[in-house]
């Protein structure tokens, strides 16, 4: 049987090729909120994923963004984002990616993060470090705030919006640049690969962040919430950062915290 590593890559390139085939394409689009859309490839994506996975662990527990959650038998389910970025996907712009988490006993043992457009594939497994496309990485070594470069995400809540920007402003004039790209799965990733110094966002769900988180952990990096603790799904929140920065970016955070 083909190790569960094999099938998340399986699944993720899958999906990917799904998502490629679609991109540019005229894409049929629904809303689950006022900003918050959903698109055919979403589903379409998903539906590869779990059909992968299915194939070879039918007794997994799936939680998947579109479809729900699927009990399994036992502690151990594969969570999914099958499009993270789709406003980026639904309006042509080639930032996205497929996300594959594998969690143990409640604990993530497993992250895949497939971006088909770069055709770039992130792979963490738990002790054994990250790598993208075959090759290990590393969080960057900047520790001084004024040389980050910092990537942030905006909430759908409209009624966080004002908050969220004046958060980003405070990071604006202490930091070298900021970045809004629309993946929390890249953003997180690309911490991992040095790329980014850092990411913070509020209104994340547990797939947006379960597989990035691992990969960026592996790397050296490190991942709580606004406040410095440990990271709660439950709460929406992270900050993530090469872990020199840590501080830094938590003792701006920490004001804005649930």
């Amino acid at each position: 049987m083909a190790s569960e590593l094999e099938v998340a890559v399986a699944a993720a390139e899958a999906a990917g090729e799904v998502l490629r085939n679609g991109f540019g394409q005229h894409q049929q689009v629904k809303y689950k909120g006022e900003v918050d859309l959903v698109t055919k490839a979403d589903e379409d994506a998903e539906q590869v994923i779990k059909q992968v996975l299915q194939e070879t662990f039918p007794h997994y527990g799936i939680l998947a963004e579109e479809g729900g959650e699927l009990k399994g038998e036992g502690d151990v389910r594969w969570i999914v984002d099958p499009l993270d970025g789709t406003t980026n996907y639904a309006h042509g712009l080639p930032l996205f990616c497929t996300s594959i988490a594998l969690e143990r006993d409640s604990e993530v043992v497993l992250g895949v993060v497939y971006d088909p457009m770069a055709d770039e594939i992130y792979i963490a497994e738990r002790g054994s470090g990250a790598t993208l496309n075959g090759e290990r990485i590393g969080v960057s070594n900047t520790d001084d705030p004024i040389r980050v470069l910092l990537a942030t995400g905006f909430p759908y809540d409209r009624d966080e919006e004002l908050v969220a920007l004046e958060l980003f402003g405070q990071f604006a004039i202490r930091t070298q640049s900021m970045r809004r790209l629309g993946s929390a799965v890249l953003d997180l990733c690309y911490v991992a690969a040095s790329r980014l110094d850092g990411y913070y966002e509020r209104g994340v769900k547990v797939w947006d962040i379960a597989a990035g988180v691992l990969v960026l952990r592996e790397a050296g990096g490190k991942a709580t919430d606004y406040a410095g603790h440990e990271l709660d799904p439950e709460i929406g929140e992270v900050v993530a950062s090469n872990g020199l920065l840590h501080p830094d970016l938590v003792g701006v955070t920490r004001e804005y915290r649930r």
